[in-house]
């Protein structure tokens, strides 16, 4: 069923310099274990195309993954001319965006 990824998964994003970073986590294993599947380093880039590079982290004990979009802010958030300089709503983004969930973990 297409909805939201926030439907099923939370997000919290910042910076580091240059750097954007954005953790998000399930509340069940499964829903982890989808998530692991699905949201793989090129499926971020899909989702947000203006990630450029990107290094993926798991974090299974915390059902959660980590993606750090490197030089995202350029040279950081004093010369960043992106809307959201500290990237503080990239996760928010990224929740909004619209996927196939499976129906199981609704």
């Amino acid at each position: 069923m297409r909805k939201p990824l926030g439907t099923i998964v939370g997000a919290r994003s910042g910076d580091k310099g240059g750097d954007a970073n954005i953790g998000v986590w399930t509340r069940t294993p499964e829903a982890y274990e989808w998530l692991d599947s699905f949201l793989t380093t090129e499926k971020l880039k899909e989702l947000l195309p203006e990630a450029g590079q990107v290094t993926r982290y798991e974090l299974p004990n915390l059902k959660a993954l980590n993606f750090v979009l490197h030089g995202l802010l350029g040279e950081g958030v004093a010369s960043s001319t992106r809307f959201d300089p500290q990237a503080k709503a990239l996760g928010e983004w990224l929740r909004s965006r619209e996927v196939e969930i499976p129906e199981a973990l609704l």
